[in-house]
């Protein structure tokens, strides 16, 4: 009887070959699945949207409501993906590697010794002077020991555009930082010292564009003064619900990621007024309580994502928000020369 059933389980499921981007995808899916459930499948397989998938089997497109045996797929069959150009969560369909250390010639040997080897005394002096730790695209695998000598001194420190694989607890340090850029690197989720990073009760401004974060700690929710959070370009698949306790955020930018929800706590960060951008995730709906609590909020963005305008018309507090939303962008078109400029619907229309 356990052989028969056995038989009958591996029957009731076929195994498919979805040709994209000049591969073949092995999918095995339930016999009696829809093209629907196929597309939510290629969904996490491909970052493609089930909007932004044109699925064809013997040169039909296949339609969303019918069922795999209606649309006369069967065990073995190819099908061929093609995909809309900006309907996909993340970056994009086809992945790319992320930015690797950079040109391996003399001149980067040459800045890479200079900024791990040998701090001279008058570059440390300047950075203890102005605050201003620059060290944007120098060739960097580590953050020189020097910086972390600037103790309360920091202001802003600048290590976008490198190959740093750790923000190491010495951060805490700089206990007085306003500014932090860790964009364009190679930082995982254990990486960071995130508690640490915690700790710096003045800051203001943290982006973690483009590295490889998969998720954010709840710790992050400790930055009560931090005005602009930027996490876009990563892989994250959720967000904690610490993070409506960042009340003083005015700009939160999580485009190109991979969020599916966005906990409902994110109306409380009541301070949110120019920019909530979302765009580019598999996000379905928003917390409906994101226009009643973000009373400024002026911009969002949500195109490339399942949410459509029509949709968001329906959550309480759209009007006043729409109002807030036109009358930026009409002050933004008040001050080009040409007056050129369609209105931005902040998300795309029905599908």
């Amino acid at each position: 009887m356990d052989s028969e059933a056995a038989t009958a389980a591996e029957t009731s499921k076929v195994r498919l070959s979805v040709k994209f981007g000049g591969r073949s995808i092995p999918v095995e899916i339930a016999a009696d699945a829809t093209v629907k459930d196929l597309k939510l499948l290629l969904q996490t397989l491909t970052d493609v949207l089930p909007r932004g998938q044109k699925l064809i089997c013997k040169g039909k497109v296949l339609s969303e409501d019918s069922s795999l045996a209606s649309a006369d797929i069967s065990d073995r069959s190819k099908i061929m993906l093609i995909a809309s150009q900006g309907l996909h969560q993340g970056g994009g369909p086809i992945k790319k590697e992320l930015p690797t250390a950079r040109a391996a010639g003399g001149f980067a040997t040459e800045k890479r010794k200079t900024n791990e080897e040998t701090v001279t005394k008058s570059r440390l002096e300047r950075w203890k002077l102005s605050g201003v730790l620059a060290l944007s695209d120098c060739g960097l695998t580590t953050i020189p020991k020097d910086a972390w000598t600037c103790g309360s001194s920091a202001r802003v420190l600048d290590v976008s555009h490198n190959s740093l694989h750790e923000v190491p607890a010495e951060i805490g340090g700089l206990s007085k930082m306003k500014k932090l850029l860790l964009d364009s690197n190679l930082l995982s989720d254990t990486s960071i010292a995130w508690d640490e990073l915690a700790s710096l009760k003045h800051l203001i401004f943290l982006s973690l564009n483009q590295n490889n974060l998969t998720s954010i700690p709840s710790a992050l929710g400790a930055l009560t003064t931090l005005k602009h959070l930027d996490i876009t370009n990563n892989k994250l698949v959720c967000i904690p619900t610490e993070l409506g306790l960042l009340t003083s955020l005015e700009v939160l930018k999580l485009k190109n990621n991979r969020l599916k929800t966005i906990p409902m706590s994110i109306g409380d960060c009541v301070s949110l007024v120019d920019a909530l951008c979302l765009s580019n995730n598999g996000l379905t709906t928003l917390p409906k309580t994101l226009f009643r609590l973000c009373i400024e909020l002026s911009t969002l963005d949500l195109h490339g994502t399942e949410i459509t305008i029509d949709l968001l018309r329906q959550f309480e507090g759209w009007e006043k928000f729409d109002e807030r939303r036109r009358l930026k962008h009409q002050k933004q078109l008040d001050f080009r020369v040409d007056g050129s400029g369609d209105f931005d619907e902040g998300a795309d229309k029905n599908w």
